[in-house]
């Protein structure tokens, strides 16, 4: 059986290596021409982890992982302490460390494990169309791929997205954008193996260990959709929008790379229930286009591959059962973390002033027990979990 994968992003490539994985002749069509990941690193959560040691990656990815012992908030004012506990109660809990891995590093080792040189880069998709015996994908350069199934996982745009549901939707704006990068650690930050997050005001500055002794860190600043930027000047944007915040926010701001920090305007959309149309089918961002306040963007398109494998493990001879099922497995699943995510968004950027000041007020009594309750239930629910 065969299947092109439209886009090779972390959802695409792996779902390539998962068909792979039961014998499927696996095409790869990416529209960029090199690999450039958009944004500096990802939280893998305990079950994307699993899904990538399920794809035969275990000791590659905890070579790309941070090492996250604890966890931490600071009020971003006084620099005081509100709470700090281990995460040792949610690895006993879940069976698996998470690990932050810089974006380009994990894109890179899905790139490699399903085989780089097979990728078709520089293939811009124009069109998709279903087929009584065969779905077919027509690219700009005027070629065309076609196969047993088709999978778009083409991201927050997805055009394989507009086919599946007879038309194109409209993303909403969270109310935040999400400066990001990647620093040398520094305790003056905070812990080489602690995840540190300022909170204040509705925004939240955090960092979190990846391999090679850096810190990934992101600002959130909540502000009106479309605001002008000049790439190159985040660091003084980010000192006019956290001016009078503890030092180690000021150092942070010292130590970043203005020219690499990237901006993100951060936006979803309303789940919804329909990821196939006959041979033709949707993963990842381009099935459930998430804000990253729970972490669960890149571990929801992993589990999508798994997913997918199994319902064609369990329905090898019937594509459309195949479809079906992994649909009917992953549609509610997907949506309650992007509605979770949602929900999460909104206590932590003050769309309710006084939510966030209650939560503020809970961190300070937080002992762990609360967030990592939090943080499992995201976890749980997986085809590995």
């Amino acid at each position: 059986m065969k299947a092109v994968i439209i886009g090779a992003g972390m959802g695409g490539m792996s779902a390539a290596i998962a068909l792979k994985q039961i014998g499927f002749d696996v095409e790869v069509y990416e529209q960029v021409t090199e690999n450039k990941p958009v944004g500096a690193a990802i939280s893998v959560w305990s079950n994307g982890v699993k899904c990538l040691n399920h794809l035969g990656l275990e000791k590659e990815t905890a070579a790309l992982g941070g090492i996250v012992d604890t966890m931490s908030y600071v009020d971003g004012h006084t620099g005081d302490t509100m709470c700090r506990f281990s995460m040792q109660p949610l690895i006993d809990e879940v069976g698996q460390r998470p690990y932050p891995i810089a974006r380009a590093e994990l894109q890179l080792m899905l790139m490699n494990a399903y085989g780089f040189d097979d990728i078709n880069f520089g293939m811009k998709m124009v069109s998709v169309e279903d087929g009584p015996d065969a779905a077919t994908v027509h690219f700009a350069d005027g070629t065309s791929a076609s196969g047993d199934i088709v999978i778009g996982a083409d991201g927050a745009k997805s055009l394989t997205r507009e086919y599946v549901l007879g038309g194109p939707v409209t993303r909403r704006y969270a109310g935040y954008v999400n400066f990001n990068g990647l620093v040398g650690t520094d305790p003056a930050i905070g812990p080489s193996t602690e995840w540190t997050t300022y909170v204040g005001d509705g925004k939240r500055v955090s960092v979190m260990p990846v391999a090679g002794d850096r810190f990934y860190f992101f600002f959130d600043v909540p502000m009106p959709e479309g605001q002008p930027f000049e790439r190159g000047t985040a660091r003084e944007v980010l000192a006019k929008e956290f001016d009078g915040w503890a030092d180690g926010v000021q150092t942070l701001i010292e130590k970043l790379d203005p020219a690499t920090t990237n901006r993100v305007e951060i936006l979803d959309l309303d789940p919804f229930d329909t990821w196939v149309k006959g041979r033709v089918a949707v993963l990842g961002d381009a099935a459930h286009n998430t804000t990253p306040d729970i972490g669960q963007g890149g571990c929801s398109a992993m589990e999508d591959a798994v997913a997918l494998q199994f319902a064609f493990r369990d329905h090898p001879d019937d594509v459309h059962a195949a479809l079906a099922d992994y649909a009917a497995t992953r549609t509610e699943r997907a949506g309650d973390l992007v509605l979770r995510a949602r929900k999460r968004c909104d206590v932590t950027h003050a769309k309710d002033p006084e939510k966030t000041e209650q939560w503020y007020a809970e961190l300070r009594e937080e002992d762990g027990t609360n967030i990592i309750r939090g943080i499992v239930g995201n976890i749980v629910g997986g085809p590995v979990t």
